[in-house]
């Protein structure tokens, strides 16, 4: 029980801490209205305050409400089947997937509240807020040409982390107390789970997104 208890912290802490990070940072940016276009460093790094009505990297194919449900229901089922295998789960495994949790509801919640707050949508309709830029460029080339939040960082850099290391994160089948085909049959499956989310997270813009397809607050399609 204690051990299940360790498991759920490691799991739902990182949750917590990455939904309020990202919220504040978004409150703060949307009220500091002198920060909305800011160099931070200047050449390297800027705030730039936009909305993102679309998917990662500016992708508006599908409507927002649509998104939004999918981000919604994603979430719920990968948090049931981390659930589900808590007691074969490595910590590192659950902290990681914490973060990318957290940053999915961050987004979530923009999609579910943003759109009433502005007044020009209703719940799913929200648009999710962006503002950091990492504004270098080479022979006038942006090097990385993306908008994005405290959310699509935690969930970028869990899931680059469980690539590099997932022969240490995911359990082995030496550590299934049944063994043998149990154990193998575990492991797919995280694995798939793994994979799961990286889709789920990408539904809830983890990437971020192109300056160029943002929507701006500023701009006619924010204001309408």
């Amino acid at each position: 029980m204690r051990e299940r208890k360790r498991k759920l912290l490691t799991l739902f802490l990182p949750v917590l801490i990455v939904w309020v990070l990202d919220q504040v940072t978004k409150h703060w940016i949307r009220y500091a209205m002198e920060y909305h276009r800011h160099d931070v460093i200047e050449g390297w790094l800027a705030f730039n305050y936009t909305q993102n009505p679309g998917m990662a990297m500016g992708m508006d194919w599908i409507s927002t409400p649509v998104i939004s449900v999918i981000a919604i229901l994603a979430t719920i089922g990968i948090t049931i089947y981390l659930l589900k295998t808590l007691d074969i789960a490595r910590l590192p495994y659950l902290f990681f997937m914490g973060l990318i949790l957290g940053g999915a509801l961050g987004n979530i919640t923009d999609r579910l509240v943003m759109g009433v707050l502005d007044g020009y949508g209703g719940v799913l309709e929200g648009r999710v807020i962006d503002f950091i830029h990492f504004n270098l460029t080479i022979s006038g080339y942006p090097v990385f040409p993306y908008i994005f939040n405290v959310a699509d960082i935690a969930i970028s850099c869990s899931i680059v982390a469980m690539l590099i290391f997932h022969k240490r994160i995911l359990p082995g089948a030496d550590e299934h107390p049944e063994g043998g085909m149990a154990a193998s049959g575990s492991v797919r499956a995280m694995t798939d789970a793994d994979s799961s989310s990286k889709k789920g997270a990408a539904l809830s813009d983890p990437a971020s997104h192109k300056a160029g397809n943002a929507t701006s607050p500023d701009s006619p399609e924010a204001k309408s």
